[in-house]
């Protein structure tokens, strides 16, 4: 059903006159040159879909015996050359990739797990566990656990699943329900149930989340946000929130990320990177408004002031305009 969706607020969509060939060729010929043509890299690679970009890099390994991504680390560093292989690589691929970087290395990235477990599809959840298998012989369940722990882990198992149902009909019953089983969960209970919690915000849709949460309001007079922060705490009540924040509207919940990844002292592109490429051909349109909404100045303008060079002019491309 989602499919409606897809690519109709984007930034990026399908090249017209697209040949894999033609520009396999220009890419190869920009790497190879004497220096690197940036500006040829940026123009095709940002111009194209992901479904295109995709086969110009089948056509390049077919014609030239390597793999583009390669050839890309190889030629170009820094943030710049993390973005480039980030538009090369197959999307369920380089969410796999984020998410085991999120558990790598001494301490786990919390708010990338959540991030990318929260606004994925159950069909992008089942597509990125088979990537993760396929890449790094561990399922995403296995890695998950072994590094979180408590509700916690088991509401992130239970996002990894893809079990969410996607319908865009709701329940009204239903709502009344999951509403008065989360104010008896919480709320009207000493000490909390926290399965739950778990149980209704990681499996029902985010429509049927919405009315649920109005019912709440109805029930006991506050907020669920209120509430999961006066009952929760931790990484879980962090999950929830954004799981909260995602149901009523997951651009704002984008936009507010990428403001945090741009705003104070350095830069977070490991944030940037992620959210810019992989809402290209979603949402990104809906994220650039509410973050002039809520902000003040465009995400543009918040890119340009805070990027600089080949890197910055590929993220205003992807960005698309300003506001």
């Amino acid at each position: 059903m989602a499919s409606i969706w897809v690519g109709s607020r984007g930034t990026i969509r399908d090249y017209p006159g697209f040949s894999a060939s033609v520009d396999a060729e220009a890419i190869h010929k920009a790497i190879r040159g004497l220096g690197t043509d940036e500006k040829t890299l940026i123009s095709i690679l940002t111009e194209r879909s992901k479904a295109q970009r995709q086969l110009i890099a089948k056509e390049y390994q077919a014609a030239y015996g390597k793999e583009l991504k390669d050839d890309l680390k190889g030629d170009l560093s820094g943030h710049f050359k993390h973005l480039m292989v980030a538009l090369v690589t197959p999307p369920a691929v380089f969410d796999a990739k984020q998410l085991k970087k999120s558990m790598k290395g001494a301490g786990t990235n919390e708010d990338a797990l959540i991030e990318i477990l929260t606004t994925r599809t159950s069909r992008q959840m089942k597509e990125i566990s088979q990537a993760y298998y396929t890449v790094y012989k561990k399922s995403l369940g296995d890695d998950i656990s072994s590094e979180t722990s408590g509700d916690f882990r088991k509401a992130l198992l239970t996002l990894a699943d893809g079990r969410r149902d996607e319908s865009l009909k709701v329940d009204e019953h239903l709502a009344k329900k999951d509403a008065q089983i989360l104010y008896n969960a919480g709320e009207n209970k000493w000490g909390t149930d926290e399965d739950k919690f778990t149980e209704i915000l990681c499996l029902r849709s985010f429509p049927q989340l919405k009315l649920t949460f109005d019912e709440y309001r109805n029930i006991s007079q506050k907020d669920i946000e209120d509430s999961i922060k006066g009952e929760l705490s931790g990484h879980f009540e962090d999950l929830l929130l954004a799981i909260v924040h995602c149901a009523r509207n997951t651009p704002a919940f984008l936009a507010e990320r990428l403001h945090r990844a741009l705003k104070g002292a350095g830069t977070d592109e490991f944030t940037l990177n992620r959210i810019m490429v992989s809402r290209s051909e979603t949402d990104l349109l809906d994220i650039r408004a509410e973050f002039k909404k809520h902000y003040g100045y465009s995400l543009y303008s918040a890119i340009k002031s805070d990027t600089s060079g080949d890197y910055e002019i590929t993220l205003i491309k992807i960005c698309g305009g300003d506001d």
